[in-house]
């Protein structure tokens, strides 16, 4: 079974700047794509940023310009930067990974880690 584990989550003022990192195991694909989902409170989750199997880096538009993907060598941890942070940034965010899609419907999903932004 896949495993995905995040962490990095934390408390941060707004403008500040949090990293997240999350590692996937027992992948059994040679090419998959890796994104982040956030959920706020009393929201729908969201997708912020995805990199595809083809490589390609993909933003929602209210984070493009302040985040940032990356994977190591690898290519099975996947980080985010997040600059600039704002307080409707807060939320819970999800890494997911699967083969062909990493939408709302990926099959694997982390537990998801806590970013909360204060004013």
């Amino acid at each position: 079974q896949v495993q995905l584990v995040e962490s990095g989550g934390g408390s941060v003022h707004s403008g500040g700047t949090l990293t997240l990192s999350c590692k996937a195991s027992r992948l059994y694909w040679s090419a998959y794509c890796m994104a982040w989902f956030r959920q706020a409170p009393g929201k729908e989750r969201e997708r912020v940023a995805q990199v595809d199997s083809s490589g390609l880096h993909t933003y929602s538009v209210p984070v493009e310009g302040r985040f940032a993907v990356s994977q190591d060598s690898t290519k099975t941890t996947l980080n985010l930067q997040m600059n600039s942070l704002k307080v409707e940034d807060t939320g819970v965010y999800y890494c997911v990974v699967d083969r062909w899609s990493c939408g709302i419907n990926a099959r694997y999903w982390g537990q998801g880690t806590q970013v909360t932004v204060s004013s």
